[in-house]
């Protein structure tokens, strides 16, 4: 049976958290030195199991099984967010890597079948709203939207950083989704709801939606000190009051799991001396189910409509983005529980995923599953992000042990 070395991989994702360390977590944003560093580690390790391995013209890193298969894709993401945790995506690479090398010490499978590796680049979007490497990799990403993509934090463009990198110029990798029985991810949850329960491991059924607006109020600017309040027509004000609305009514219309976010406020111009003219607000949901989120938009829709009507100040709701969700593999999901029971007996549990990962991107095109492990406080996209070396080796056998069921037919 392919086995997980749980000492191993703590090895690796310690080893990890010193390149870039910031605190206890990292600063490891894509194509930063740091970034190419960890890169470059991987395909040391990769080689040295026997498999094929190399950096694209995007910065995925993939490493090839030999054998005539059968063959698993499994990976996640390895650069950070801007001094963030230690685990978020870092450990879905190790759990994947680990799976690798333990394939390549079964005698059952070595040289015959295993488990192909991706690290993909910026999935964290420090270029864009994310999944460039997986989106790269499954062909949503064209050239033309490549050549336009610029680093948020001011440090350049995609292309320059990649010709930094030493990348400028190699292919873009492509996937052959006939090759693999299926793509497996491994997480932090990112939440507290593992811990809470008292669980080591989640199988995630469903990667949830985002649908993103911009809602957006005309009113007219005018002198805070001079114009009466009854003929004010302020924008800001509006706003707000919409923003209540949205908060007392959504509780009535959402699902158990659904949730949703007012993640942005502007008021033009912004001057306290002046009532606004102009106001907007970046507003999100997310949930698992069309029905839902369709229900949830159309709530959304009616509360513009009412504060149109209400007045004073005409209001506009415009789609930012209006994402699939993504329903990871049955057979992938069984092949967790069934580890699970032999590993973490008692203490796995199905559950949705309340934030974006690869394996949405990659299910569109293949059968994927993921696997949760617990974050402490459910702290995640800061330094304090962590999980328990136990909760991190016991996923680790899960994973491995879910891998060794699916190549084995087990």
């Amino acid at each position: 049976m392919a086995k997980a070395n749980p000492e191993r991989v703590l090895r690796d994702l310690y080893m990890l958290r010193d390149i870039g360390r910031y605190k206890s977590g990292v600063h490891r944003p894509t194509l930063s030195p740091e970034d190419m560093k960890t890169r470059h580690w991987l395909v040391s390790e990769l080689e040295a199991i026997g498999h094929t391995a190399e950096i694209d013209g995007v910065a995925n890193v993939y490493g090839r099984a030999p054998g005539d298969g059968p063959f698993l894709l499994a990976g996640s993401h390895i650069e950070s967010q801007n001094y963030a945790g230690w685990l978020d995506g870092a450990l879905g690479v190790v759990y994947a890597l680990e799976a690798a090398r333990a394939c390549a010490e079964d005698p059952d499978l070595a040289g015959k079948s295993g488990v192909d590796m991706m690290a993909f680049a910026d999935e964290e979007g420090h270029f864009s709203g994310g999944f460039i490497g997986s989106q790269s990799y499954a062909g949503d990403m064209t050239e033309a939207r490549l050549d336009e993509l610029q680093d948020r934090s001011g440090r350049g463009s995609l292309r320059d950083l990649l010709a930094e990198a030493g990348l400028a110029g190699r292919p873009r990798l492509q996937l052959d989704a006939s090759r693999y029985k299926g793509f497996l991810e491994a997480h932090i949850e990112q939440g507290d709801w593992l811990e809470d329960q008292g669980l080591t491991v989640g199988v995630v059924t469903s990667i949830v939606a985002i649908w993103q607006y911009r809602i957006t109020f005309k009113g007219v600017q005018n002198h805070a000190g001079t114009t009466r309040m009854a003929i004010r027509q302020d924008a800001g004000k509006a706003l707000m009051r919409l923003w209540q609305r949205i908060e007392d009514t959504f509780p009535d219309v959402i699902a158990e799991r659904s949730v949703w976010t007012v993640g942005g406020v502007t008021l033009e111009p912004g001057a306290p001396s002046i009532i606004p003219g102009g106001a907007e607000m970046l507003f999100q949901f997310r949930d698992a189910d069309p029905a839902v989120l369709n229900r949830l938009k159309s709530h959304l829709e009616s509360l513009v409509a009412e504060a149109n009507e209400q007045g004073p100040c005409p209001c506009t709701l415009e789609v930012l983005g209006e994402s699939t969700p993504a329903v990871m593999s049955p057979e992938i999901q069984a092949a967790f529980s069934a580890a699970g029971d032999e590993f973490t007996p008692g203490k796995h549990v199905l559950m949705p995923s309340g934030a974006g990962h690869d394996a949405q991107v990659l299910a569109q095109h293949m059968p994927a599953g993921m696997l949760f492990v617990p974050s402490i406080g459910g702290i995640s996209h800061h330094w304090t992000e962590d999980t328990s070396d136990d909760d991190i080796m016991r996923g680790a056998e899960v994973f491995v042990g879910a891998v060794d069921r699916l190549l084995k037919g087990a």
